[in-house]
């Protein structure tokens, strides 16, 4: 006897206002220590680290999004979103500047639901770029990205950067009408 799967989690994208600042600044300092596995960021003097373009997602509203992603109405982690992309010339595409689901909540598919309603709510082209050296990204990324795009989507490099970085291009899906 097998037993029966346990449902996907119910998660959700909120969006984030200056109120949640402190909130997004807690969740970051993890997101950064997580990446200081394969980058070389360290904490400041007072020992927690600091993500300086987090005021720019409130001063440029029309071209930065912040996201809070929640799980059965606990927060999980965040996206954050800007219009044009450091790795392409056009000013129109939506770029993932940065991802982070807690660990505990890894694995358990609440990622990928994030990612989808991000790309549903933002209709357009994605750029989301990936070191080479983030060996849980890589596979996690291509993954859901060959699931959203049904395929029809273009990995390549990042020409001109020192460190190897996958970049991933693909169209959003148009939530349908009706």
């Amino acid at each position: 006897m097998t037993t029966p799967a346990a449902p996907p989690p119910l998660v959700t994208l909120e969006r984030a206002t200056p109120d949640s600042a402190a909130l997004l600044e807690n969740l970051l300092a993890l997101y950064m220590h997580d990446l200081s596995e394969i980058f070389p960021v360290e904490p400041g003097p007072d020992g927690r680290f600091r993500y300086e373009h987090l005021p720019t997602y409130w001063e440029a509203p029309d071209s930065r999004h912040a996201f809070l992603i929640k799980s059965d109405a606990r927060i999980i982690g965040f996206a954050l979103v800007m219009r044009g992309s450091p790795a392409t010339d056009d000013p129109r595409d939506l770029d993932v500047a940065e991802f982070f689901v807690l660990r505990r909540h890894r694995r358990s598919g609440a990622g990928r639901i994030a990612a989808f309603a991000l790309w549903d709510l933002l209709p357009g082209n994605w750029v989301v770029r990936v070191a080479e050296s983030n060996r849980a990204g890589i596979p996690f990324w291509t993954e859901i990205i060959r699931e959203y795009s049904a395929g029809a989507f273009v990995a390549g490099g990042w020409p001109g950067r020192a460190t190897g970085w996958r970049v991933f291009r693909f169209e959003s899906r148009r939530p349908s009408a009706g």
